[in-house]
């Protein structure tokens, strides 16, 4: 059995590892100035493709005026479009602040240049969805043709709608067309938010009034685009810290895509997906392609980027509807979306499947998940609710982890058989196994019974760590003040200077968890062991090695899995302790007893018959 058990712990140690590889190899910009916004004058700009004198926008720094706007070639797909007078002469900033986040808007394109979500910080300042590296950050830019064309930068006029509604328009001559040949179209964005909501919708509006020109830039009307990145910042996409997956949901089924592949089979939505943030976006359109791309750019660690192609357009006026999603991936938040308790009235969108995880052990993660929050509800702190999941898990394990016990002890008694077994047939393999399994089934054993308790546990920890790497609500959760404030995160009593990392292991700062892992670890290894092992070189080598390796395992694993598996110690050895008790009563018993005699059977021979 010694060998069996230390096989399973080997390879159940595999597994962890493999799976812990695995996982590693796969799962602020400045605040703008807010301005008065005046209406602007009629329109008079308009640009054209064709020529080689475009006018663009020099985007300024946030909140420094621009007075003139300077002239410069813009290749669009080996197109070009040029601005015929000087349009609005200054960048502008515009603001929209709602119950849930801060919006800043610009007139250079029309664009989106931060979101900031209002609940949710990060380190000491709020999340911003939209973060760029070098440069001032862009989002839902507009560029007119495929994939290949640059953003429009031009300075639109600004209509301030309402509270919570904004509108960015300006007028561009027809691809082909003439200058002065008075053959424009006007490209209106119109942006509308809600007061209690994440979600915005975007207008784009093609009007063309009553000419019969089509909108056609090599085949396409234009290339709507978000990026360069989703917040929160970060230093490193790791999968462990943060991620970033591309995903589409077609006809009911979530799929993970690639980047630079076009996808032409009309999505219901396409999202960015974060470790714990969004980017949904769902097009109102007949026609579309979608595509992801990680285009890098100066200052960003990486870049994740989203686009929709449109279709070139033949009507003189069209209206494009799309809605965003810019927020937490939480089941919360995203759940209302199927049930149109929300400011858009959605139902039946299913975006709570960009949240939801995927994998086997997801179901028993979903699980763990709910008992969590119901901890939660009770005692309102996710370390003490981790606490109370850890004992529900114990108290569910213990018949497993008694009957574990038992077989051990039977397997103990059986020790010397075996052992004869062994001595007798050492030549002969096959007869060897062939005794042991008569054995086993003579006494109704089965080896296996002792290690099943320590391998049902494997899925459990797996799932448990999948939920505190993921769990939204463990983001910012903090269990005892001044030392471990974030539960998705692991926790540090001394972070090394700044840029300092420790040769070869890589660690940023000293961690208190893991030393208390080791220990507890090891008592519990001390106290669990049976009589008869202590002298056991392999068990000595499992007491002691194992407990060291999985330190450096779980190093830098969140601090929520660490509480998990420290309380598991100390639960399963106030537990091993009572079964200990238990089984050595009953072995002491078991000894006590002498044997039952077998009283001898009285045979009454049969009467010979008498021969005739």
């Amino acid at each position: 059995m010694e060998k069996n058990t230390i096989l399973a712990v080997v390879l159940s140690t595999v597994v962890l590892i493999g799976c812990y590889v695995l996982q590693m190899i796969f799962f602020k910009p400045v605040e703008p100035v807010k301005p008065s916004v005046d209406q602007p004058p009629a329109v008079t700009a308009v640009e054209t493709p064709g020529q080689d004198t475009s006018i663009q926008s020099s985007i300024p720094e946030q909140g420094s005026p621009q007075t003139a706007l300077q002239t410069a070639q813009d290749s669009v797909s080996g197109q070009t479009y040029v601005s015929m007078d000087a349009g609005p002469q200054a960048v502008e900033y515009v603001t929209i602040d709602t119950e849930l986040l801060t919006a800043v808007f610009t007139n250079a394109g029309g664009d989106v240049v931060s979101w900031k979500l209002k609940d949710h910080l990060d380190k000491d300042n709020n999340v911003d969805m939209i973060f760029s590296g070098s440069n001032e950050p862009h989002a839902f830019t507009v560029a007119f043709g495929g994939l290949d064309a640059k953003p429009v930068t031009s300075l639109f006029y600004v209509n301030r709608l309402s509270e919570y509604s904004i509108e960015f328009y300006r007028d561009f001559l027809f691809p082909g067309a003439a200058s002065g040949s008075g053959e424009k179209f006007r490209l209106v964005k119109r942006y509308d938010l809600k007061p209690r909501d994440y979600m915005f919708e975007l207008t784009i509006t093609l009007d063309a009034e009553y000419s019969s020109q089509n909108i056609n830039y090599a085949g396409n009307a234009y290339t709507l685009s978000f990026g360069p990145q989703i917040g929160p910042k970060f230093e490193k996409l790791d999968s462990r810290y943060d991620y970033r997956q591309y995903v589409t949901f077609t006809n009911g089924k979530r799929k993970n895509v690639k980047v630079n592949e076009i996808i032409d089979t009309r999505p219901s939505w396409a999202a960015i997906s974060g470790k714990y943030f969004a980017f949904i976006a769902i097009p109102y359109l007949a026609q579309y392609s979608v595509s992801f791309s990680e285009t890098p750019e100066s200052g960003l660690p990486s870049a994740s980027r989203f686009n929709i192609i449109r279709p070139a357009v033949s009507a003189s006026r069209v209206s494009d509807i799309y809605r965003f999603y810019l927020g937490p991936k939480s089941q919360e938040a995203l759940a209302i979306y199927n049930t149109g308790r929300n400011e858009f009235n959605l139902k039946d969108t299913k975006l709570v499947e960009a949240a939801n995880t995927r994998g086997m052990f997801a179901p028993l993660e979903k699980l763990l998940k709910w008992l969590l929050l119901v901890f939660y509800k009770i005692v309102p702190n996710y370390g003490v609710a981790i606490i109370f999941l850890t004992l529900l898990v114990k108290i569910l394990f213990f018949p497993l982890t008694k009957k574990g016990s038992e077989a051990t002890l039977r397997m103990q008694a059986l020790a010397p058989r075996l052992k004869e077994i062994q001595e007798k047939y050492k030549d002969n393999r096959q007869k060897l196994n062939a005794e042991m399994a008569v054995l086993y089934q003579k006494e109704g054993y089965n080896p296996i019974s002792g290690c099943l308790p320590m391998l049902l546990q494997i899925p459990i920890f797996l799932a448990m760590y999948n939920l505190f790497n993921n769990h939204f609500d463990l983001r910012g959760a903090e269990f005892i003040p001044g030392w471990i404030p974030d539960l998705s995160l692991p926790e540090a009593i001394w972070n090394f200077p700044e840029g300092f990392r420790l040769p070869i292991l890589g660690w940023t700062a000293l961690r208190a968890l893991p030393f208390i892992y080791v220990g507890s670890q090891l008592i519990y290894g001390k106290v669990t062991q049976m009589p008869g092992q202590q002298s056991n070189s392999q068990m000595k080598m499992m007491l002691y090695v194992m407990p060291i390796a999985f330190f450096f395992i779980l190093y830098n694993v969140p601090s929520g899995l660490l509480i998990y598996w420290i309380f598991s110690n100390v639960l399963t050895l106030v537990q091993q302790i009572i079964i200990n008790r238990y089984i050595m009563a009953k072995k002491a018993q078991l000894q006590s007893e002498p044997e039952p005699v077998i009283a001898p059977r009285n045979v009454i021979a049969p009467n010979k018959k008498k021969r005739k």
